[in-house]
């Protein structure tokens, strides 16, 4: 035992520090592109460009949809490269919940150090489930922010979903909803879990978990990193202040098709 305590010692592993300060670690998926004003002459080809949908003009702008995004920085590249928006404080609160329905505020203090998540695959293509199993290794290590993973939702204040919501899990992630005792949260990662992305809406699943139970917390991404994660988890704890990408701050919701310029 004595040997591998030592051997870790030497190895010099060592765990972020975040969210105490910034972490600036490489490897972190490459934040999200910024809109723009068209000017004369420029007709937004860049917009063409995007697979998932995810840039749209309206109002003589490139509006982004960060909930589509898959950063494949289609859009970064070329004479008419869009700007991009560095980072991983993504976790917004949703604003897509059923009308007439209240935002839900974040969990009381008796939650702050120790609170525990269930995690459901909802068709997930195995990248966003990847990010979320990165918070239980060291670098990472969610239990020292009090954060616990539990196998049954029955022991769960959190639902954590990836996945864009197929019809072969829409019974399970109903039943695990159900399951958690209230007050719960539900946190969609990833932008098929926001949108369906790439998978959705089709014949197979669904455009997101929203349209099968309440989602609280949005973090888009393809996939997010684990420190958009974390911070989700901090938002829905009143620990960290949730990003203004939701609310138009940051960046503006897409527009349904008929708002979109015809031609433009």
């Amino acid at each position: 035992m004595t040997q591998w305590v030592l051997s870790g010692l030497a190895a010099r592993v060592r765990t972020t520090r975040y969210p105490a300060r910034q972490d600036q670690s490489p490897g972190v998926s490459p934040g999200f592109p910024v809109g723009r004003a068209l000017a004369d002459g420029d007709r937004g080809a860049v917009v063409e460009r995007c697979p998932t949908g995810a840039l749209t003009r309206r109002d003589r702008r490139i509006w982004v949809d960060p909930r589509r995004c898959v950063h494949c920085y289609r859009c970064a590249r070329g004479d008419d490269a869009l700007e991009w928006q560095q980072g991983y404080e993504w976790a917004a609160v949703a604003t897509s919940r059923p009308a007439g329905e209240e935002r839900t505020p974040p969990l009381s203090s008796a939650f702050a150090r120790s609170l525990h998540v269930r995690v459901v695959d909802a068709g997930d293509c195995g990248a966003c489930l990847h990010e979320v199993k990165q918070l239980a290794n060291p670098y990472y290590n969610a239990h020292r922010l009090g954060f616990f993973f539990t196998p049954t939702p029955r022991h769960a204040d959190i639902l954590i979903v990836v996945g864009p919501g197929t019809d072969q899990m829409r019974t399970a992630l109903e039943k695990a909803y159900t399951a958690l005792p209230t007050p719960r949260r539900v946190i969609a990662v990833g932008a098929c879990a926001l949108s369906g992305s790439v998978f959705g809406p089709s014949f197979a699943c669904s455009d997101g978990v929203r349209s099968i139970i309440p989602v609280d917390i949005e973090v888009p991404g393809g996939p997010p990193p684990p420190f958009a994660i974390l911070h989700a988890l901090l938002v829905a704890t009143g620990r960290a202040q949730p990003a203004g990408w939701a609310a138009g701050t940051q960046w503006a919701a897409r527009p349904g098709p008929a708002a979109e310029e015809s031609g433009a």
